[in-house]
């Protein structure tokens, strides 16, 4: 009887702990993972609105750099623990998104302005030869590369099958992302800078033909095409139906991609200045800074100035909206947090470098690369 009474006690001892590991294993994946979220693309999402989904903390501390060879223009990609940037010395490089280590290094044909993507442990990046490459996370070694005629800034978007991506050639492109194989291309007028955006079936792309254009995903057939008045060298940055982008026109446009029509267009009454970065989008505020030395907060639905901020330098970096507070480079070198609501700075970090490229957030720090070759790691104080 005692042996069957120990024996019963050993079994209820196993079940218990085996219940509490699971316990913790949930406990861990519903409230730690939350907080590393990746960001897989340039913008975080095939939107490209700008939305961090990951949190930061309220004191931010300079937690490592990691120095490339050459300028960083590239977004960098953050992904399963690792950072993927490029570099104009024409590496792509992954490093340790804790430590700030080198982990690998992949050498392309030409310098890399574009920001990397992630799909499926494979890093699609087009470099300055007008080469696109499939390299593999796991091996480190190029699955397939697809040549255009002309450089590559544009960074890929995904939707299913498809691999979208502009290039100075003129043509957007749409390859089958596991085999690098044409599904089709369409020919603009200009060169395609920016990142093409996804929204349901269809993909928006802007361009310095001056046009804003909608497209199937499926066989590439316009159904949009808006003109916008000046060439465009952002990406436009999609939430519900509407569409906004600046131009080099000075002005930044809100457009109804259902009916084809500009909604609205914001000019600042002074200072008329091209916008380069791209929009930052939620249902309150479209923010977007300028060659006017300023970031302009915008409503969504009217283009009505909120506020603006004044910065001592011209800002071509994309600004990142995570919680209450709005992240973007100057090419001063100044690295600046400011509140949605206000617009007032809460937090500056001077790198004494240009800032071209546009802040990732992930597993609760913020990244960014400058043009003297340093990659910036923020997070919370260890």
């Amino acid at each position: 009887m005692k042996r069957l009474i120990d024996r019963i006690g050993f079994v209820w001892y196993r079940q218990v702990n085996l219940i509490s590991l699971f316990i913790l294993i949930q406990t861990l994946f519903f409230v730690v993972l939350p907080g590393f979220s990746d960001w897989p693309s340039f913008r975080g999402n095939p939107q490209l609105t700008g939305v961090a989904t990951s949190e930061l903390p309220e004191e931010l501390a300079l937690l490592w750099t990691f120095r490339a060879e050459d300028i960083i223009e590239s977004t960098a990609a953050v992904v399963d623990g690792t950072v993927y940037f490029g570099a104009l010395d024409s590496y792509l490089y992954a490093v340790d998104a804790q430590t700030g280590e080198l982990e690998w290094t992949f050498q392309a044909g030409g310098q890399i302005k574009a920001s990397p993507s992630v799909q499926e442990g494979v890093l699609y990046f087009g470099d300055g030869e007008g080469v696109f490459h499939a390299v593999s996370i796991e091996t480190r070694q190029p699955l397939w590369q697809f040549r255009t005629e002309g450089e590559i800034i544009s960074s890929a978007n995904f939707s299913g099958e498809r691999l979208l991506f502009g290039s100075y050639d003129g043509f957007l492109y749409c390859l089958n992302w596991r085999d690098g194989t044409l599904v089709w291309k369409f020919e603009t007028e200009g060169y395609v800078h920016g990142t093409p955006a996804i929204v349901g079936d269809s993909v928006i792309v802007t361009g310095c033909d001056s046009y804003l254009r909608v497209l199937a995903i499926a066989d590439g057939t316009q159904t949009h095409q808006i003109p916008l008045g000046a060439y465009v060298g952002a990406s436009a940055a999609c939430l519900g139906n509407y569409v906004y982008v600046g131009t080099y026109g000075t002005e930044v446009l809100g457009i109804d991609v259902q009916t084809g029509e500009i909604q609205w267009r914001y000019r600042h009454p002074k200072r008329r200045f091209p916008f380069f970065a791209s929009a930052a989008v939620t249902d309150e505020r479209v923010i977007i800074g300028g060659r006017d030395k300023m970031v302009h907060a915008l409503a969504p639905e009217t283009g009505e100035l909120q506020w603006t901020y004044t910065a001592k330098s011209r800002i071509e970096s994309s600004a990142v909206i995570v919680g209450t507070r709005a992240f973007v480079g100057t090419t001063r070198g100044n690295f600046i947090a400011l509140d949605v609501a206000t617009g007032e700075p809460v937090w500056e970090f001077a790198t004494g470098s240009a800032i071209v490229a546009s802040p990732s957030v992930a597993g609760g720090n913020v990244y960014i690369g400058t043009e003297d070759g340093i990659l910036y790691c923020f997070g919370e104080k260890r």
